[in-house]
């Protein structure tokens, strides 16, 4: 970076803030409207029409490019180049993309952290030749599109699995194709609370499952876990093995139910917030996973949910009496076979957007560090 020079992002940009409050939106606008949240709200009116960076000014402080009629927050920077041929707008936008990291150490405030007109003013900008610029923001611009193409590729591959579930169950809703219907606990063998024992960050001997680890949408995330020891007697209570699902069983109204097949080889501890269910002759742990995910069953636990404590809560037992249909356990398998697969083509894909993750920041450090 040395070789470029550098200057103060207020000396180069025209910075201001949008006027309304982060109420005014209208669902049925046709201009985007820019709040401190990852994706515009929509409005009828717009204040500006320029290119642009956004700044969420609060929040989680992320950054975006925009290029014509909008309207803005009152605590969303608005980032101007006063002179294209010195500051290429793109360019603008990745700097302050990688720079956010340091406004998020910068910010200031108690509940909602947030950041002053002077941390952008006083940033300081690597300022090569336009041609450069331009070259920068276009390689750039081909790993954003790559990684935007691979998230594209796994929210399709979850889109096929919903779809040949009700291909080959039918709509859970309905029970059009005439199933059997009778309660999840005709499918277990048990249900099972997992362990309250306190889990550490030292790396003991089981990683342990909590709620967060399960996600909205029903995979297992392993990036935040932490670990525990188990005497040999818990052992048969509290380890989750390959194809026993998982289940939230307390968390915001929203949140709860949240459900998961287990899938790695090795078994992992589960924590007292989550019910493992362990299927019978009669059901395949994905097809149950499934059932729950999908949007009847969803509605289903959230209008069983029972507010305790501010928090909703399904029980075991209540949810052994939960209604649902039963196809044969060979339509369940072969569904289970459809997913193994679709689950090995999204190991696949996102090994590859890891990959792409790594050579985009790499790129990120080389340019703006």
């Amino acid at each position: 970076m040395s070789k470029w020079e550098t200057a103060k992002l207020g000396e180069l940009t025209k910075i201001r803030t949008g006027k309304l409050d982060v109420n005014a939106g209208s669902p049925d606008g046709i201009y985007p409207f820019f709040t401190c949240s990852r994706e515009p709200a929509r409005i009828a009116s717009y204040s500006y029409d320029c290119e642009c960076v956004l700044v969420a000014g609060n929040g989680d402080l992320n950054v975006k490019y925009y290029n014509g009629k909008f309207d803005a927050y009152q605590r969303t920077y608005i980032i101007e180049s006063m002179d294209k041929t010195k500051l290429f707008v793109p360019y603008l936008y990745y700097f302050l993309t990688k720079y956010v990291e340091i406004l998020r150490l910068q910010s200031i405030g108690g509940v909602i952290k947030y950041i002053k007109l002077g941390n952008l003013t006083e940033a300081t900008i690597p300022l090569p030749p336009l041609e450069t610029q331009k070259k920068i923001s276009e390689i750039l611009d081909t790993a954003s599109e790559l990684l935007d193409m691979r998230g594209k590729q796994l929210a399709e591959l979850d889109t096929f699995i919903k779809a040949v579930f009700y291909d080959m169950f039918g709509n859970p809703a309905t029970n059009e194709k005439g199933w059997e219907v009778g309660k999840i606990k005709d499918l277990v063998i048990k249900t099972q609370y997992g362990t309250s024992a306190k889990a550490s960050t030292e790396r003991l001997k089981y990683p342990i499952l909590r709620m967060n680890n399960i996600t909205y949408q029903g995979e297992m995330d392993f990036t935040d876990l932490k670990y525990i020891d188990l005497a040999d007697k818990d052992l048969d209570k509290y380890l989750v093995h390959q194809g026993e699902v998982l289940f939230n069983r307390t968390n915001s109204k929203e949140l709860v139910g949240k459900t998961a097949v287990y899938r790695e080889k090795e078994p992992m501890a589960y924590a007292g917030y989550l019910i493992r269910l362990i299927p019978n002759e009669k059901a395949n742990g994905e097809f149950i996973s499934a059932f729950l995910n999908s949007p009847y069953g969803k509605k289903l636990l959230r209008n069983m949910a029972k507010n305790i404590v501010g928090m909703a809560n399904i029980n075991a037992q209540e949810l052994e009496n939960t209604d649902i249909y039963i196809p044969p356990i060979t339509l369940q398998n072969k569904f289970a076979e459809i997913v193994k697969k679709t689950e090995e083509q999204k190991q696949l894909v996102r090994k590859a957007i890891d990959e792409t993750q790594y050579l985009f920041d790499s790129l990120m450090s080389e340019y703006f560090d």
